[in-house]
């Protein structure tokens, strides 16, 4: 099912931007190129070009352009984890120079990587916008399918304006009465000053209301993925009670599009294998898909830089460094188990200097760390036993680690890498993008209990995604043979792992928020929602900057870094954009 989804992506792809290129400059053309695609096809069609947007990347675009590079993806490596305290920006100080902005707090509106983002976004927004202007040409769609395809575009256009919301803050909501294919940049021609919340959510509620619990190839939204997605909208916005009611429904009654019952998968690391995609835990993700001739276009383009530097056995490009203070937070105790948000960084996880006297770490370890971030001595999946700073462009820049949950398995190169593209191995591959996983709804359940409900039923949530994370399953194993990882794994654990549950009764609310946010960001880490939740709670400010203060004694050029409140919060609106706007777009506080 997953290729036909794939294989529609392409087609419509080659379909929308042969056509896209002259009808979004040429009223004239454009009346032929509806009048070809105002059919159930064309829609069906175009709404997956609507899809294909999520890996933040075409190879072109209205005025015939690449959208979209390699920080433009939904996983938001650079916005989500890097402006945060979870990544570096990587490789070496003079590569990508620009990242460097997001990582340092030191923002400026003429970033290129902004303006590239906005421009993703609100070409994501047009695609959708598209798709209701064409259905309500067509003649020869069904009722059922109306509010069906309605319901994925308008989630879809609920989704991409989210994504704006959570970076930007100050954006302008677009529909399909605002979209005009003769009136180039017709997005900033609209006001950002107007509240755009309840018109997101009003996208998302009337998905949920309408969408099928199944659908008809893995990868489209259904009704419970749109249901997480509305719930997600709530907490943003802090609605806990409304929140609760509908993530209760999609816990309790939730299916994915092929109508598998939501449920943790057993294993943590099968959310991050290619093999195990579209499963039981995925509510919402990007399709990826490679070698398909599209020159890698349809894989997973955000993650292209993402791979270790020039060392067996990669060649390229070293960025998206896990900090030292997110591999300390991974550090459990050794009688109970758990983690200890407060003071992690107290004796850290032992820092890889590249001498052949290392010692790893022997302290009590989350088995999560080693299945996020390559360290050295730990098997990189069924790659190799990781050499640390040899894997680095720059160790003393970026630090010793390197992500893990963007990487395919050895096992998987020939057939899911993109042999297609530049390096080889390719970073580029089928590996889905998870834009919200049953873990996501979990804990934003317990969330929502510590905010309006009940602690202990926080606590309960919580403990169980404590409980996959201690079952042994879900540990990483020494090799047989470090020599040939190829002849498997053995049944000694690659480090010291112990994760404990929470046994004592939650009775403060203070210390269960806290609980709750750490766990977040142990189960999440490097899929791109830490800023974004550091931001939604308030504790952007005095998170980054503890971070940065131990942070800064690792790594010189974070010297001169700082957050600052009630600026930080949001990227400046892209000066191009305020440019092209002729005064309708008034830039963010601070820039």
């Amino acid at each position: 099912m997953k290729k036909i989804f794939l294989i529609l992506l392409v087609v419509s792809a080659a379909i929308y931007f042969s056509c896209s290129k002259s009808f979004l400059d040429r009223p004239s053309v454009g009346s032929l190129d509806s009048a070809v695609l105002a059919n159930q096809r064309g829609v069906e069609q175009t709404l997956i070009g609507a899809y294909a947007l999520l890996d933040g990347y075409a190879q072109s675009g209205p005025d015939g352009n690449t959208i979209g590079d390699f920080i433009s993806g939904t996983s938001n490596w650079v916005y989500g984890d890097a402006a945060a305290d979870n990544t570096h920006k990587g490789s070496d100080g003079t590569d990508q120079p620009n990242i460097t902005f997001f990582e340092k707090h030191t923002q400026i509106p003429s970033n290129p990587f902004l303006n590239s983002k906005w421009v993703t976004i609100y070409e994501g927004v047009t695609r959708c916008n598209f798709v209701l202007k064409l259905m309500a040409q067509a003649t020869d769609i069904s009722d059922d399918d109306r509010k069906r395809i309605e319901g994925e575009a308008r989630i879809l256009r609920a989704f991409y304006h989210l994504e704006g919301k959570k970076i930007y803050n100050n954006i302008p909501f677009i529909d399909e009465t605002m979209t005009s294919y003769s009136v180039p940049n017709a997005n900033v021609l609209q006001s950002n000053t107007v509240d755009i919340w309840p018109r997101i959510e009003a996208d998302a509620q009337y998905a949920y209301d309408n969408l099928p619990g199944t659908q008809i190839a893995p990868g489209r939204i259904n009704k419970w993925g749109a249901g997480a997605l509305l719930g997600k909208i709530l907490i943003f916005q802090k609605k806990w009670s409304d929140a609760r009611t509908v993530l209760l429904n999609v816990y309790g009654n939730g299916t994915n599009s092929s109508g598998v019952k939501y449920a943790l998968y057993s294993r943590y690391q099968d959310n991050f294998d290619i093999s195990f995609e579209n499963g039981s835990e995925s509510v919402f993700a990007f399709q990826s898909s490679s070698n398909d001739h599209s020159g890698a276009g349809n894989g997973n383009y955000g993650e292209v830089l993402n791979m270790p530097y020039n060392a067996r056995p990669f060649t390229c490009c070293g960025f998206n460094q896990p900090s030292q203070d997110l591999v300390n937070s991974f550090k459990t105790d050794p009688a109970t188990g758990l983690p200890d948000p407060d003071n992690f960084d107290t004796n850290p996880v032992t820092i890889d200097d590249g001498s052949a006297s290392f010692t790893p770490y022997a302290g009590t370890l989350d088995p999560r760390l080693d299945w996020s971030v390559g360290r050295r001595g730990i098997p990189f999946l069924d790659w190799a036993v990781m050499e640390g700073t040899v894997w680095q462009r720059d160790a003393g820049y970026g630090g010793p680690y390197s992500p893990k949950k963007n990487i395919y398995r050895k096992a998987q190169q020939e057939t899911y890498s993109d042999h297609d593209f530049w390096n080889s191995p390719s970073a580029i591959s089928s590996l889905n993008i998870n834009l919200i996983r049953f873990a996501d709804v979990i804990l934003w359940l317990a969330e929502c209990e510590v905010e309006a409900g009940d602690l202990e039923q926080a606590r309960a949530y919580v403990n169980m995604i404590r409980t996959r994370a201690a079952d042994p399953v879900s540990y990483v194993y020494k090799y047989n043979d470090d020599a040939h990882p190829e002849n498997g794994f053995s049944a000694t654990p690659a480090a010291n792992y112990k994760v404990g549950l929470y046994t004592a009764a939650w009775t403060d609310q203070a210390a269960a928020r806290k609980a709750v946010h750490f766990e977040r960001r142990l189960e999440l880490s490097l899929e791109g929602h830490r800023f974004f939740d550091l931001v939604r709670w308030g504790e952007a400010e005095a998170t980054i900057n503890k971070y940065l203060t131990y942070e800064k004694t690792l790594r010189s050029y974070l010297s001169d870094a700082v957050f600052s409140s009630n600026q930080d919060e949001y990227m400046p609106i892209p000066q191009r954009q305020v440019d092209l706007s002729k005064g309708t777009l008034t830039q963010n506080p601070g820039y």
